[in-house]
């Protein structure tokens, strides 16, 4: 009797999860990754030290065809969020060497745009653009309270002033009706939780769609942070451990801006809570995928 009642309980359990789209962290494969249609790779970086692009041993500057240095403060004095750093284009900030992709948040005066701060890191713009598919990226995050590194997309169409694709001619739609995915986000003052989110017009800034889970080793080891975007849902996993689906029942203009093109982003912000130890940190990625 015992025993046919706790299979009960977990049946529902489990039916409760899904009903509401919401995955226990560490349920493997419950997203059933073998469903996923997108498998012909479209674009990626693999940050190899082959020679032909990256030379081994060696700080080199980014591949430029592939990415773009957002540096303008799109306020004219500062980021959102009340953000304190500085993006840069240098390769102190941003570099590939030994196979993987250092975008390094550093501590020092900086002056650009008539603006001091004290704080540098960068923030890049993929000059691909794409609706629907599955990003992979294999990364290690960087450590100190204050940290705000994030691997997230934007719409092609955003009218933020030094956007890659803004300066393209693409800059059409406001914030956050163009639509915002939050691959992977991570705060230095709640060390070793990583989260995923939407920010759409019907919930924007403190955002009500997200999840995440908690991994010791988010700082120490890589991981591969994966979304599986499709015209029905978005799954977010860890390792193929699903922690997120975004499945809104109505899918319109406030929920879903999600069926027009989004480009990737990589970056480590600074808050004012930024420690007064803090020198420098990086986060390094090994790899890009993204399949169609």
């Amino acid at each position: 009797m015992r025993l046919a009642m706790l299979r009960l309980l977990f049946l529902f359990f489990i039916f409760a999860c899904q009903k509401n789209d919401v995955y226990a962290p560490g349920n493997p494969d419950a997203g059933n990754p073998s469903a996923n249609p997108h498998t012909t790779l479209v674009w990626s970086d693999e940050f190899n030290d082959d020679g032909s692009t990256y030379i081994s041993g060696v700080d080199n500057a980014i591949d430029a065809s592939k990415w773009f240095h957002q540096t303008k403060l799109p306020n004219g004095s500062s980021w959102y969020n009340g953000e304190i750093q500085h993006y840069t284009n240098r390769t102190v900030n941003s570099y590939v060497s030994d196979g993987t992709l250092k975008i390094v948040a550093k501590k020092e005066s900086f002056t650009d745009q008539g603006r001091t701060k004290q704080y540098t890191s960068a923030r890049l713009n993929s000059k691909f653009a794409f609706t629907y598919g599955t990003i992979e990226v294999k990364a290690k995050l960087p450590v100190g309270i204050g940290t705000w590194p994030a691997i997230w997309t934007l719409g092609k169409n955003i009218s933020e002033t030094g956007a890659y694709w803004q300066q393209q001619g693409h800059g059409t739609t406001t914030w956050p009706a163009c639509g915002e995915i939050d691959i992977m986000e991570h705060w230095g003052s709640n060390q070793n939780y990583v989260q995923s989110a939407l920010h759409t017009p019907s919930s924007s800034g403190n955002t009500e769609n997200h999840g995440g889970r908690r991994i010791s080793t988010v700082s120490s080891e890589f991981h591969v942070y994966k979304l599986e975007w499709t015209a029905d849902k978005m799954t977010f996993s860890v390792d193929d451990y699903v922690h997120y689906i975004y499945n809104p029942s109505a899918k319109n203009a406030s929920t879903w801006p999600f069926n027009a093109q989004q480009y990737l982003l990589l970056n480590i912000a600074i808050e004012p809570s930024i420690a007064s130890s803090f020198t420098s940190s990086a986060m390094e990625i090994d790899y890009i995928r993204i399949y169609q």
